[in-house]
């Protein structure tokens, strides 16, 4: 039986995860959880997965969860980094929201654990340094975003070197059709209604800019030690073919499948095998599959992304940092939607980028973004 430890166990993803292992009790067993705030529904899973540790974001939550367990409650980084990397975890499920999450990943890393990683902000950060230690404890990282893992299923059973390039695809987001001119009323509200995923606000943001996009771009390139020129991206607004690999003798492989994350996430519990994950089948008598070039005019965030990556260095971790505060800010009604691309490329523009950082330096850009974000938007 794997020993099971989940990092974000109250978000979209732990919660899916748990959906997944609810249908194989004879194969999972969930030894570890870390969550956020939402302590009802983590005491609820609790008192059904009877983990043997928990970890909350808060010290003053602590105390409510304590007489659940049979042994301890943890809190911050330091009880996240501890429930994913304790004695009898087998796989770490990264999907801690934002840069929270790289710390604790990087302890299961350091642990010896197997990786299904969801939380792509990790490698967009500090994507070198995890890599290289993955490699030095003969860790693997599997993907869980749907488009990593698609291009993932792609690639098996075939030579790197025979890789044209991977194409992720987008589902374009709300504001694919409106008018970039009506972009500074874009409200909240609509932002967050995302046509095909049901997700957390910050990536639901993030998928309307077309940011998360480009932070799984940032992602591909570590996951599958790929150049930038080697991964693009095609709009396919029915999110049905979650991605694709090009070969250089012209053949395409894609993989399908209902916009469903209980898919992608069951393929890294059970990896190399496959098991039920609940998601619907895919009736293809019922689809249609458009694909259209990204508009990076109207959507900069996604060319932004691609600077960053080409920069290289502590870049990326302040495309993310910045991203964050204006997302922040953005959802707090203190700039429109416009001012998520303006807010982050003027911290990148004023970044004084360390080509090859360490973690420290990785950390020190990403507090530095965080600050020069928030004093640009008055916070």
């Amino acid at each position: 039986m794997k020993g099971i430890s989940i990092l974000g166990s109250t978000g979209s993803i732990g919660v899916n995860t748990l959906n997944v292992i609810r249908l194989h009790p004879d194969r999972f067993r969930v030894v570890s959880l870390a969550a956020g705030s939402n302590l009802s529904l983590l005491t609820e899973q609790v008192e059904e997965f009877k983990p043997e540790y928990v970890s909350l974001t808060s010290v003053d939550d602590v105390s409510k969860l304590k007489g659940l367990l049979p042994t301890g409650v943890g809190h911050g980084v330091e009880g996240a980094s501890i429930a994913a990397s304790m004695d009898g975890v087998d796989l770490t499920v990264s999907a801690i929201s934002g840069a929270a999450g790289l710390m604790p990943t990087l302890a299961a890393v350091k642990a010896g654990k197997e990786i299904a990683l969801a939380n792509k902000e990790t490698l967009v950060m500090a994507g070198e340094v995890v890599m290289a230690e993955a490699a030095r404890q003969g860790v693997r990282i599997l993907p869980v975003d749907s488009e990593h893992s698609a291009v993932f299923q792609s690639i098996t059973g075939h030579r790197p070197e025979d890789i044209k390039r991977i194409i992720l695809t987008a589902s374009g987001g709300p504001f694919r059709e409106r008018p970039v001119e009506e972009f500074d009323t874009i409200t909240p509200s609509e932002a967050l209604n995302h046509p095909n995923w049901d997700m957390g606000k910050k990536i639901t943001i993030d998928s309307a800019t077309l940011l998360n996009k480009g932070l799984e771009v940032i992602e591909a390139r570590w996951l599958f030690g790929l150049t930038p020129e080697k991964i693009s991206v095609s709009v396919h607004p029915q999110s049905i073919v979650h991605s694709m690999v090009e070969y250089i003798d012209g053949s395409m492989m894609a993989q399908m499948g209902s916009p469903d994350m209980r898919g992608p996430i069951a393929y890294a519990l059970a990896y190399p095998e496959r098991v039920e994950s609940g998601a619907p089948t895919l009736d293809l008598t019922r689809a249609s599959l458009e694909f259209f070039e990204p508009d990076t005019v109207k959507f900069p965030c996604l060319a932004l992304s691609y600077d960053a990556l080409k920069e290289g260095g502590t870049m990326p971790a302040v495309l993310n940092a910045a991203d964050e505060v204006a997302v922040d800010a953005f959802l707090g009604g203190r700039i429109p939607f416009t001012g998520i691309p303006a807010l982050i490329e003027g911290v990148m523009d004023a970044h004084d980028n360390h080509r090859q950082p360490s973690l420290e330096d990785v950390l020190a850009a990403d507090a530095w973004a965080r600050r020069a974000a928030s004093e640009a938007v008055g916070g």
